[in-house]
């Protein structure tokens, strides 16, 4: 019995999360949003599985705690053991403020975070070592913490699965996740909509009684320390469990397989959906959103895109001229916003070098970004589909093999590549581009005197720029056309690089350094470039993979979209301006187009510069997808929503007309439903392409 008592922490904290768990069930079996009827079976799968499910869950998410029981003991704080280990953590504390680890060279709030964790941790060690008559008080106390964290995340999950089925009647999925991408905004939405500050009074009042009759059963564990015998006993009972709970809880889930969808969501359990949706990145467009019949989805993708059937996107690209097989240099910009550049009204001269190089290009004036996140612009400019719902196709475990740029360029015989300076395992991007046939030059590849500055993202643009130049060397001397992709780094949080470059000192860590140190490194790199015997035979693209910030006051906000584009090719590409509205999917097809390809398409993006294109941009975020055309933004959102609102020209006198950004976006008064039919036909189509694995490269 007395062995027993010593897991009185687990089974008491137990008891209360499965009992939430069971009230939680009631409530949402009553809400009225849950509009279906229950049989006898269906409650009590419903309930049966559902509490065997959250058993295990529970086993899982107590690691944390029984790490903390685990190490509690009086023997760590003997002679000399507890004066080396507050020595131990007071060094680490003067590392920290010494401003020179990790946490530092990233920047943001990190080394603040970090600095208030380790002087938590060496401030109460510091207690509990040089006032050992007080530590039994104070070990009481930090036990009643523990509990009361646990209690209180127990409590505000429950409140929220409560509010998350109000609004969407499931459990999580990729929407909560999407919540935590969007901190302010949603924090924002959730002051104005709910009497937040009577609600958390309440939660903290019940949790603080709740974590009395907790600790006050459960204490017995910290008055009389288990000795090292039976914390083995416990350790080895908590890991069996947690090692069988890991193959338990996946196996459950497979047992949510009824017809009524509000059965299985409701046998569930909402930290395990939490944890699903947080690893799978997808959010099934089929069941949140408005869709329409397949054949009329088809049809009108048809209108959009001449040559596409009723039920595939594949067509044929055909050229009147022979193929021109050029390379072809990709160059996608961290974080760079239009209005960086001169030409869109920017006066503080960042982009010098963009600038000078816009004039000497075919120059899209009017290009938007699919979404606002690096693997978004990846996926464009390689995939060239819409943005879908949930996460880009490159973080999803289905990514490989796909109908993408790269394969056109391999089966032309071009060496192919992704050049990336920072580890290109960071956002899956190693297995995305190495799964659809790239050749991956990464951080790992470059010699240590082949870096001269580095920080937590990766080599600096100007050292990938060079070893860019060392590699496509050695690819022209191979007698091979190459198509290469380089993202660049530098223009990122820390915004550090060399100092001495621009006139902006790296120690100011801004945005404004970041953006005029990249625009520099490019410099470097044309100007070795252009010495180089393949220059004359190579098309550059550069454009941006999204913008510096995505906020704006509409759900939507088309400046925060708005993105630089441009192809340079002198003697090949004459000097331009291309004012129609395109997506940023559609810059690779207009490139293959100016290279004469001929081939088989499944691409979503077009040639803009042919006659049968019809201007349109996609814009998205991982749950609002939006198309613009004819002077209207239409959103599709979860719950079968669907928006629209008129755009209006704000003009600024300052720029050209062909670089106007800003646009008023007020509610349309009257429905367009032809384009709300034409946003669910993209999306939809889109969805089921890739969910039935109809985007696959053609063999």
């Amino acid at each position: 019995m007395s062995f027993l008592k010593k897991l009185s922490p687990f089974y008491n904290l137990g008891i209360f999360y499965l009992l939430v768990n069971v009230v939680v069930r009631i409530i949402l079996i009553f809400h009225p949003i849950t509009q279906s009827t229950f049989g006898f079976a269906e409650i009590l799968k419903i309930f049966l599985l559902g509490f065997i499910s959250d058993i295990f869950v529970f086993i899982v998410a107590t690691f944390f705690l029984w790490l903390y029981l685990i190490f509690l003991s009086n023997s760590k704080y003997f002679k000399p053991w507890g004066y080396l280990i507050f020595g131990l953590f007071l060094a680490l504390l003067l590392y920290i403020l010494s401003g020179k680890t990790i946490l530092h060279e990233y920047g943001g709030s990190l080394p603040e975070v970090g600095f208030a964790f380790v002087a938590i941790k060496t401030f109460l060690f510091g207690l509990l070592l040089f006032f050992p008559n007080y530590r039994n008080s104070i070990r009481f106390w930090l036990f009643s913490c523990t509990i009361f964290l646990y209690v209180i995340l127990i409590l505000q999950n429950a409140i929220s699965e409560y509010f998350f089925w109000n609004e969407f009647g499931v459990r999580y999925n990729f929407i909560a996740v999407d919540y935590l991408v969007y901190t302010n905004e949603v924090i924002g939405n959730i002051m104005q909509s709910y009497p937040v500050v009577p609600i958390f009074t309440g939660l903290f009042i019940v949790a603080a009684l709740i974590t009395f009759i907790i600790v006050k059963k459960s204490k017995n564990y910290i008055t009389d320390l288990p000795d090292f015998r039976q914390k083995l006993k416990i350790s080895t009972i908590y890991l069996v469990l947690f090692c069988l709970s890991l193959v338990a809880i996946p196996f459950l889930s497979t047992k949510e397989n009824t017809q009524n969808i509000f059965a299985n969501e409701l046998q569930a359990n909402g930290l395990y959906k939490f944890y699903l949706a947080f690893v799978n990145s997808e959010l099934d467009y089929f069941k949140f959103y408005k869709t329409l019949p397949k054949q009329k989805a088809y049809s009108l993708l048809n209108q959009q895109i001449p040559g596409t059937s009723s039920d595939t996107i594949l067509r044929q690209i055909k050229s009147n001229a022979a193929e021109n097989h050029k390379n072809v240099v990709l160059i996608t910009i961290e974080s760079y916003s239009a209005d960086f550049m001169k030409a869109y009204g920017n006066t503080n001269n960042l982009t010098p070098f963009l600038d000078d190089l816009a004039t000497k290009s075919l120059l899209f004036t009017n290009l938007y970004a699919v979404g606002n996140r690096t693997v978004r612009g990846l996926e464009a400019v390689t995939l060239c589909l819409p943005p879908t719902a949930g996460e880009s196709v490159v973080k999803r475990a289905d990514n490989k093999n796909k109908f993408c740029t790269g394969n056109l360029f391999a089966q032309r015989g071009y060496s192919v590549k992704f050049m990336y300076g920072g580890d290109a395992f960071f956002d899956n991007m190693q297995d995305f581009f190495g799964g659809n046939g790239y050749d991956v030059v990464d951080k790992k590849s470059f010699t240590p005197e082949q870096i001269t500055f580095s920080n937590v993202w990766g080599v600096c643009d100007e050292d990938m720029a060079n070893k860019a130049i060392q590699v496509m060397n050695a690819e022209a001397q191979l007698g091979r056309p190459f198509f290469n992709h380089w993202m660049t780094v530098s223009n990122h949080r820390p915004f550090t690089y060399p100092n001495g470059k621009i006139d902006i000192s790296n120690t100011l860590k801004s945005r404004e350094g970041g953006v005029k140190y990249t625009d520099y490194a490019l410099k470097q790199f044309f100007d070795m470039a252009q010495k180089q015997p393949w220059f004359a035979n190579t098309v550059f693209v550069i454009l941006a993979d999204h913008c510096a910030s995505s906020s704006g006051k509409t759900e939507l906000p088309l400046e925060k979209y708005r993105i630089p584009a441009m192809i340079y090719a002198p003697g090949f590409i004459p000097a331009s301006h291309y004012n129609q509205l395109m997506s940023q999917i559609d810059v690779m097809p207009t490139v293959l187009g100016l290279l004469n390809f001929s081939y088989k398409s499944k691409f979503y993006g077009q040639d803009v510069l042919k006659t049968d294109y019809k201007p349109r941009a996609f814009i998205a975020t991982y749950q609002n997808l939006g198309l613009i055309q004819d002077n209207v933004l239409t959103i599709l959102s979860p719950k079968q929503k669907a928006k629209q609102w008129q755009l209006t020209l704000v003009p600024n006198p300052k720029v050209g007309p062909d670089f106007q950004i800003m646009y008023e976006e007020t509610p349309l008064q009257k429905e367009r439903k032809d384009l709300i039919d034409r946003t669910i036909s993209y999306y939809q189509t889109t969805s089921a392409v890739l969910k039935n694995k109809k985007y696959q490269r053609l063999k």
